[in-house]
């Protein structure tokens, strides 16, 4: 099996591991993604370290952009990436040097969300407003083109 196919059945299987309502929200964010920017890379980190030890929950990954650290090391890493966890689910939108642009952009117009500095989680996809969501996750994919 080749690594892209690989990754799309951990993705396929991480969002039918879900359960309902949280599953179905899943398949239509990843959806959503794929439709903003149908050839983006996918990822998919298990939110284990090197040891296996669980340091996170399970990520799907969407783009590609360069973390470059302080000592001059890059790190190949994904734009935006999708979440379940136990009170809902995280959209991640890295690369956007304002920790404040997301809230004030995006934040009073996605309904029942917190908005962090690159990350925005709700509790179901119907409590909040799908577009402004598409809205800006199209900026996190498009940040590094």
């Amino acid at each position: 099996m080749s690594a892209k196919a690989d990754t799309r059945s951990k993705i396929k299987r991480y969002i039918e591991d879900q359960p309902e309502p949280k599953r179905s929200d899943m398949q239509e964010l990843h959806r959503m993604v794929q439709r903003v920017k149908p050839k983006a890379r996918l990822w998919f980190l298990d939110g284990k370290d090197s040891k296996g030890k669980a340091v996170s929950n399970p990520n799907i990954g969407y783009g590609l952009r360069t973390i470059e650290y302080a000592d001059g090391k890059t790190k190949e890493f994904y734009q935006v990436g999708l979440s379940a966890n136990k009170t809902g689910i995280s959209v991640y939108i890295l690369g956007i040097r304002d920790k404040g642009y997301l809230a004030r952009t995006y934040g009073k117009k996605l309904g029942k969300a917190t908005v962090s500095g690159y990350c925005i989680k709700f509790r179901k996809l119907q409590d909040i407003d799908t577009d402004t969501l598409e809205a800006a996750i199209r900026l996190g994919l498009d940040a590094s083109d």
